[in-house]
């Protein structure tokens, strides 16, 4: 963590970043050490109450574990957090022994309440987040297991996810055998994401190039060419949409990394940042909404706080100036933080629709939080 009263940032600025952040490692942090975790199945439940009880389970996606294996990954070292090596250890052990698919490889999407597998289909999202998560892990512990699940996640998603022209499919069954699901947009985002994360902590040249023709191809099949927005699904396809969150996670991702850095796909997400933040950030209580039509109309108005988190990051890297960092992690403390934890979603009036705490969002107020660090830090 930065030393922000040093900084060369507004005290207010430098004040709430505290906040938020003491809010983080005083709240949210301990929810998911005492009662949002399993210690009969070792892993994280699906979600806590207001009132920080487990909300009964209907599964444990193997997903959700990866994510808060990354958040206590990230949280080895530091003196604040003496069991997070511990707890890490254990969701890494989890991910093996709950979801991993010992005849055919890979990991399944979920298991039952009891611990049996449940939805066995093999899904990218899943696969994505669990080379982000070993990759972060492996750069803090070094242990060759961890480096060799590495290896094994990266290779089925090469090998069996691949379509052969830079992107690959959304999901599989359990065999590997198609479903028709073609690529999607939220899954190759979080894999070109853990591809990054892959680069940063050793060199890899199959993953390099892999990353840079799944961006090359994103520019192809997924940019609309009037507004330069992301969408959702591949270009052409029926009843297309767009979600601004997902326009600045994107732009975060590409613009914090030199070797995307300049890319077409850049540059398109660079060119669609002003007309997503226009028509999808109120500009009142800068909340960020759901979904768009490819043209701008509104699909869903909901106000989710992981859109929110990262319209905040990539304003980090944006030129508009610290102003607007304060404004925005202003309005993310003060309409979607409180003191026993979080609202997840706001409905398009404001309200609050959503107060269920899931156990996958701290990741994105993690990742948020360190483009935040790194921007005081510059």
């Amino acid at each position: 963590m930065p030393d922000v009263a040093n900084s060369a940032f507004s005290p207010e600025l430098t004040a709430t970043f505290a906040a938020v952040q003491a809010h983080f490692r005083q709240v949210i942090v301990p929810l998911w050490q005492g009662p949002g975790w399993n210690a009969e199945l070792a892993l994280p439940y699906e979600a806590l109450s207001p009132a920080h009880q487990p909300l009964p389970p209907q599964r444990y996606r193997a997903m959700a574990c990866a994510r808060q294996l990354y958040v206590f990954a990230s949280l080895i070292d530091d003196p604040a957090f003496p069991a997070a090596a511990e707890r890490a250890a254990a969701l890494f052990r989890s991910l093996q022994s709950h979801f991993h698919d010992a005849e055919h490889g890979g990991w399944f999407y979920s298991i039952d309440p009891h611990g049996a597998p449940l939805d066995q289909r093999k899904d990218l999202y899943t696969h994505a987040f669990i080379i982000f998560a070993c990759a972060h892990y492996w750069a803090k512990v070094r242990e060759p297991l961890v480096e060799s699940v590495l290896n094994a996640a990266l290779q089925v998603v090469l090998e069996q996810f691949s379509t052969g022209n830079g992107l690959y499919e959304a999901s599989l069954d359990q065999d590997w055998s198609s479903l028709g699901s073609g690529p999607l947009q939220n899954p190759l985002m979080h894999l070109a994401e853990a591809f990054l994360a892959t680069l940063s902590v050793r060199e890899d040249p199959t993953v390099q190039s892999a990353l840079l023709a799944l961006t090359d191809a994103m520019q192809q099949h997924f940019i609309e060419p009037v507004h330069n927005v992301m969408l959702e699904k591949p270009r052409g396809a029926v009843d297309n949409w767009f979600e601004p969150g997902h326009q600045f996670e994107w732009l975060f991702l590409l613009a914090s990394s030199p070797l995307l850095r300049g890319t077409a796909l850049h540059g398109s997400l660079d060119r669609a940042f002003g007309f997503a933040e226009q028509i999808g950030v109120d500009p009142q209580s800068g909340a960020v909404c759901g979904m768009l039509a490819p043209d701008g109309t509104l699909r869903d108005g909901t106000q989710r706080i992981w859109a929110q988190a990262e319209y905040l990051r990539a304003l980090t890297l944006r030129p508009e100036g610290a102003e607007r960092v304060q404004r925005q992690l202003l309005a993310l403390q003060q309409r979607f933080l409180y003191t026993g934890g979080w609202y997840e979603c706001r409905d398009g009036q404001g309200n609050v629709s959503r107060e269920d705490m899931p156990s996958t969002t701290p990741y994105h107020l993690a990742t948020c939080y360190s483009g935040l660090a790194q921007y005081f830090e510059r």
